[in-house]
């Protein structure tokens, strides 16, 4: 799963820095389940609020799966959609996804859903192959 690079886009990364907003949206472009569920989580905590907002249903395809993973496991995109959100972003397993606030209060609850315990105790037989 890769992203959709414009010419103009690839061109500006040729030439050096690349404006940071030029690439979210090739990210949103590239990547609209992936998109979609950050998105709609960041707005979930805005309007709820809370300690965080995070999906637990699985996605609907392996293609949607390839996208999360795409965008979570890539430093430069993650640390983009955090920045673009003003969220931070946890995620467990090949689905569960969650956003954080920026706020130092719920650093306790962040480390709780991140800790080895966390991740263990949100496992189940049906995710073993996700």
């Amino acid at each position: 799963m890769s992203l959709d690079v414009s010419p103009a886009l690839l061109e500006q990364a040729e030439r050096g820095e690349v404006d940071e907003a030029d690439f979210v949206d090739c990210v949103r472009t590239s990547l609209p389940y992936a998109w979609e569920m950050i998105s709609s989580l960041a707005a979930r905590l805005k309007e709820d609020g809370g300690e965080f907002a995070d999906n637990q249903t699985p996605p609907p395809s392996e293609f949607a799966r390839g996208q999360l993973l795409r965008a979570l496991a890539s430093n430069a995109i993650r640390g983009s959609l955090e920045r673009h959100f003003g969220v931070r972003l946890a995620f467990q397993n090949c689905h569960r996804v969650a956003v954080f606030p920026l706020d130092p209060s719920v650093d306790d609850r962040l480390a709780r859903f991140t800790s080895v315990r966390g991740q263990l105790l949100n496992q189940s037989p049906e995710l073993r192959d996700c």
